[in-house]
């Protein structure tokens, strides 16, 4: 396959593909599972696509009706278009505004990584859609984006800096580097999911100009005043963490378990932040529990 096509690469395990043309910008969905299932929606994070999701979806669809969306995070297959506003809030409008063209209603929002910091705006600005929120490591509070990550922010604003930094992920070797996906998961991904990761800001300045408009944007501000209105959101909520998180501190866990009225806390072992890549069996059955499970059930757990 030519480097286009590699990273255009999407799991069959996501099902039918569609672009969605929203007011606030485009993105893609894909879609798999019984279309009368209880609905559940993946948001994953910066420079990974709906790939994050193929081994959780793979596992769900016997029950559930999967849907991952493909936020224009930098590994994404469709450029959002000038008008769109990438910044967080903007972004969780995005993930709204889907909700509202899909025509779904009474939806598990599942997120990780930044993904689970938008799902989190998502929830605490335009709640009406969301019965339930599963919240998988992911930032918070002042961890916006982890410290590590921050000079991405710098690297935005010089032109031709972000190609340069991710030419340098060209070759596989320097992809289990701590600062690429070393300390993201516990074992090397897959070639195929890795390179979708990897390439396509490479490939299309579409969607590298994208990314530089998302990195600056990413500030504490938006996840602090998230976290003061999450104890309004009192539906059904589960916070999902790996517990050898690299990025993103169990203390955050406890916090957010606090914080959601009906939260329940559950632990992932032997994963790293992108526990749907480490650990898809374990965090599957969570959420598939968490689907059947009345409101009211939820209660803190460890």
């Amino acid at each position: 396959m030519t480097l286009a096509e590699r990273s255009r690469w999407r799991s069959p395990a996501l099902g039918e593909a569609r672009t969605l043309d929203l007011p606030a910008g485009r993105i893609r969905c894909f879609e798999a599972g019984p279309s009368d299932g209880p609905p559940v929606v993946f948001v994953h994070g910066l420079l990974v696509n709906a790939n994050l999701w193929r081994r959780v979806v793979a596992r769900l669809t016997d029950e559930l009706r999967c849907l991952a969306l493909e936020l224009p995070l930098g590994s994404h297959g469709v450029p959002a278009g000038a008008r769109a506003d990438l910044s967080p809030p903007g972004l969780a409008r995005l993930i709204i505004d889907a909700l509202e063209e899909l025509g779904l209603t009474d939806v598990m929002l599942v997120g990780n990584d930044t993904g689970g910091a938008l799902s989190q705006i998502a929830v605490t600005t335009r709640p009406d859609r969301v019965g339930r929120l599963a919240l998988t490591s992911c930032d918070f509070g002042d961890n916006f984006p982890p410290a590590a990550f921050r000079p991405l922010k710098v690297v935005a604003r010089i032109p031709g800096a972000t190609q340069a930094v991710l030419t340098t992920l060209r070759p596989r070797a320097p992809r289990r580097l701590p600062l690429a996906f070393g300390w993201l998961t516990k074992r090397p991904i897959e070639r195929d999911a890795e390179d979708s990761y990897v390439l396509p800001s490479l490939v299309d300045a579409g969607v590298r100009a994208d990314l530089r408009r998302v990195l600056p944007s990413l500030n504490p501000k938006h996840t602090r005043r998230a976290a003061e209105l999450l104890p309004g959101f009192e539906r059904p909520a589960l916070v999902a963490w790996s517990r050898e998180d690299r990025f993103f501190p169990t203390r955050h866990a406890e916090e957010l378990a606090r914080l959601l009225p009906q939260a329940r806390l559950e632990w992932i072992d032997d994963a790293y932040t992108f526990s749907p890549e480490d650990r898809p069996d374990r965090l599957s059955e969570l959420l598939s529990q968490f689907a059947r499970e009345p409101a009211g059930a939820a209660g803190a757990r460890v």
